[in-house]
């Protein structure tokens, strides 16, 4: 799926929603740092520029509580079915272990 979003205004606005969010449960940036681990200045730049690791990123999500929502964002869809057919037609039955396109 093509994406109309850039990665750069992506992780600037994830960085806002993660302000917006500490804010709302009135927590200073040093306050957040603290609880998640996360140094502060990484904290800061994260809400500037949007530039953080996966792993610091993710010890901010467990202290605002949005773990496991991106967990379950990110679950592959499961194909819906409407008759028997479908079933019997569907190519994606079996767990793929690898993909084939470049």
């Amino acid at each position: 799926m093509l994406s109309l979003i850039s990665a750069s205004k992506a992780q600037l606005k994830i960085a806002e929603n993660i302000r917006e969010r500490r804010l709302s449960m009135e927590l200073t940036q040093e306050g957040l740092a603290e609880r998640s681990g996360v140094p502060l200045a990484t904290l800061r730049k994260f809400e500037q520029k949007g530039a953080i690791s996966l792993e610091s990123f993710l010890k901010l999500l467990m202290v605002v509580g949005e773990v496991e929502e991106l967990l379950n964002i990110l679950k592959p869809s499961k194909p819906t079915f409407n008759s028997i057919d479908d079933v019997l037609k569907d190519t994606h039955n079996a767990s793929r272990k690898r993909g084939w396109k470049k």
